[in-house]
């Protein structure tokens, strides 16, 4: 039987013998049910992380006390089916041996499936203390739920089966999502489980769906809204109900292309074009803070600045430095979550050849350490966009819900239990930055990066050209960035035949930026050419194509660091050049003779200029293209190289010596090759001015990756 917890209660632990005899009996019950020499210590400090034995155990909990929500001792031995013979019965019977027979042999799983459901409940934790009038009342939604899940927990698959019905269910789900597997091929496992192998009577579910229904409260559920099938609008809140978009008229509902009837589902339910499926926030973040372990780290970044002149993390920057001056009582409590965005659109089908494109939106919480803040199981799906098609701009209309509960989260706040510090608090949130290739970098801040003006950061202070032969925009005068002294400035004959007397441009303000904006509030955002605004950047003198939403959120205007562009993307870009160059790859070399046309054109590097020789231009050997043997050292160099376990893929698959080709490098090759390999593949190879270029380069991209950046050094 359990010994009584009401020593848990006491408020001065310190001087009251009663809270001694307690712990005593406490320690006498939980190593008689786990019959160990250690267990875990539920101190105020431990919070059952730490193990000790029963001295150490007992010092904990008479010098710091006990965790006051820990009334259900499930770590210690306490079964669900205790708790009637603990209250109605009185029983004083000895403990029943076939229960201590399986906490034995699955008390770690059952322990583990206790503390994910107590986890997610902390208002239920008191189940199985004492009965009292409150238990008699009916449960709340919450509770009843939490009930489920406990007598799930503790159901086995069939009687006698280790494994409980929710542990094996949450294993066969997880093996499927690891494994891939389509919904019919596990439907199809479930069968031959349930009538091949496991005694008939057992209670694993039929289906995928329903062991989805199963599974429902352990998880987070996802809300599914209509979109116009132009991009217009949404269908939901006011316009849930509307057949037909407001806006362009589109029908909300896929139709049969010969008769024109709506197309249904099995059952009956009409199939609309497409469909937003949007996962609540509020919910994400509060379940950061319902483990101590996770609720602790949410506050890592308080007092984490370095001073030294060095960056490991975003708390180092001043866009951090900056929001925390400019909204203090924000800052003033360090469980207050700042979040990123990130989103962009990938091809989610194995025949690449399929034309459709899906856009995830993931949120990354920065409260967290710098070697967790990217890991994938810290990173928030927030929505997925269906295809076939990006949104394009019209990617605002599908932020709506998530801007929505950005604005609440900053005004108002939800309140959230801290596990680290058992009380309740108003957790808030914050949207710092967002970070994106180029081209969807243009979605989400409203700048086009297409043109004379591309730079989303000097914006009507770019300074480009067009090439005439190459027909591109070229982004020149870089040397504007130099000190004024820099002998380069006045070098006409290694750049473009000028000399360079401006300075680097000057970023816009806020307000300047705001008054460009005012006459593109609220425009129609749609894919329809026949509502969509045409915008003209030539009459407007700028690329603005819309205000971005993310202006609707109250602190937007204040971040000094809105958008940020995503460096794996760019070494990627950068890496195809290259290799492409100086391999001379079809297709893929920036040095072809348009090029060669718009140098002789510019008047530089005459020893690069193309030869007529009767009706054919003939293109001089350039000292940045390997010759023959130099690209066959190069492929070998990479095909050969052996590197550790986890440094990068495979490199040598995408490499054909015999051909001397390079293809199908992923960003991460990229990254690689780019950082790592590329100044050990070209020794000796190349002129030496070359060579030192490219090191060069290679150095950069080391040194901006690096997990500690010196400021300096980045000057």
């Amino acid at each position: 039987m359990t010994p009584s917890k009401d020593w848990m209660a006491i408020e001065d632990y310190v001087n009251d013998p009663s809270f001694e005899v307690g712990v005593n009996s406490f320690l006498d019950y939980a190593f008689q049910k786990l019959g160990t020499d250690n267990i875990r210590c539920p101190c105020c400090v431990c919070v059952n992380g730490e193990f000790g034995d029963r001295e150490k155990v007992r010092q904990h909990l008479l010098v710091y006390g006990v965790v006051k929500r820990y009334t259900f001792w499930f770590h210690h031995g306490e079964r669900l089916e205790q708790e009637p013979q603990l209250v109605c019965d009185g029983d004083n019977d000895g403990d029943d041996d076939g229960d201590d027979n399986i906490v034995e042999e699955n008390g770690n799983e059952l322990d583990e499936m206790l503390g994910i459901i107590r986890d997610l409940y902390p208002e239920c934790n008191n189940v199985g203390s004492s009965l009292n009038d409150s238990n008699l009342e009916e449960p709340n939604a919450d509770a009843k739920r939490f009930y489920n899940l406990l007598k799930d927990s503790q159901d086995p698959v069939y009687e006698g089966c280790k494994s409980s019905r929710m542990s094996a269910l949450l294993k066969l789900l997880h093996i499927k999502t690891l494994g891939r597997w389509t919904n019919e091929s596990f439907n199809m496992l479930l069968d031959f489980l349930k009538e091949d192998l496991l005694p008939k009577g057992s209670n694993l579910p039929k289906s995928y769906n329903k062991s989805k229904k199963v599974m429902k409260d352990l998880g987070l559920s996802y809300q599914k809204i209509d979109a116009c099938v132009n991009d217009c609008m949404l269908y939901w809140k006011e316009n849930e109900k509307l057949n037909a978009c407001d806006i362009c008229g589109a029908s909300r509902w896929k139709s049969n292309k010969h008769n024109g009837e709506e197309k249904c589902k099995s059952n009956g339910k009409r199939i609309p074009h497409k469909t937003l499926r949007y996962f609540p926030l509020k919910p994400r973040l509060q379940r950061l803070f319902m483990c101590s372990k996770t609720a602790s780290l949410m506050t890592w970044h308080h007092g984490k600045k370095k001073k030294d002149g060095t960056m490991r993390h975003p708390v180092d920057g001043t866009a951090w430095e900056s929001f925390d001056t400019e909204h203090p009582n924000f800052a003033s409590d360090p469980r207050n979550v700042r979040l990123g965005l990130a989103s962009d659109g990938f091809q989610p089908f194995a025949n690449s050849n399929t034309s459709y494109s899906i856009w995830p939106v993931i949120l990354i919480p920065y409260n967290v350490p710098p070697e967790l803040c990217m890991k994938q199981s810290n990173m928030i799906l927030s929505m997925l966009i269906s295809g076939p098609k990006g949104p394009g701009d019209a990617i605002d209309v599908y932020l709506q819900p998530l801007i929505e509960e950005l604005k609440d989260l900053w005004e108002v706040g939800v309140q959230t239990f801290d596990a680290a510090t058992q009380r309740h608090f108003q957790l808030r949130a914050a949207l710092m930055w967002t970070i994106n290739d180029f081209p969807a970098y243009a979605m989400l801040s409203g700048w086009s990066t297409k043109g004379y003006l591309a730079c989303p950061c000097c914006l009507k202070d770019t300074r480009s050209m067009r090439l005439p032969h190459g027909g591109k925009e070229c982004y020149v005068r870089h040397r504007c960035y130099l000190p004024m002294n820099h002998r380069w400035r006045k070098d006409k004959k290694s750049f473009d035949g000028t000399v360079e007397r401006e300075g680097p441009p000057q970023p816009s303000s806020i307000d300047d930026i705001l008054n460009e904006l005012k006459d593109l509030e609220n425009i129609i955002l749609s894919k329809d050419p026949s509502v969509k605004k045409k915008i003209s950047h030539e009459v407007r003198g700028d690329n603005w194509n819309k205000k971005s939403i993310f202006f609707e959120l109250p602190y937007w205007k204040t971040n000094l660091l809105r958008h940020n562009l995503d460096v794996m993307h760019i070494e990627k870009k950068i890496c195809d050049s290259v290799l492409g160059t100086i391999m001379n790859i079809q297709g893929k070399t920036k040095d072809t003779l348009k090029s060669r046309h718009d140098l002789k054109d510019l008047g530089v590097r005459p020893t690069l200029h193309p030869i007529k020789v009767g009706d054919k231009w003939n293109m001089p050997p350039a000292p940045y293209t390997f010759s023959s043997s130099e690209k066959q050292t190069f492929c070998n160099f990479l095909k050969e190289l052996k590197v550790p376990d986890g440094f990068s893929s495979n490199i040598s698959y995408c490499v054909n010596s015999k051909e001397a080709k390079i293809s199908g490098l992923k960003s991460h090759d990229c990254h690689v090759i780019l950082e790592h390999l590329l100044p050990l593949a070209i020794h000796g190879l190349l002129t030496l001015l070359v060579r030192e270029a490219l090191i060069e380069l290679s150095l950069f991209f080391t040194l901006l990756c690096a997990k500690v950046l010196n400021v300096d050094d980045l000057k």
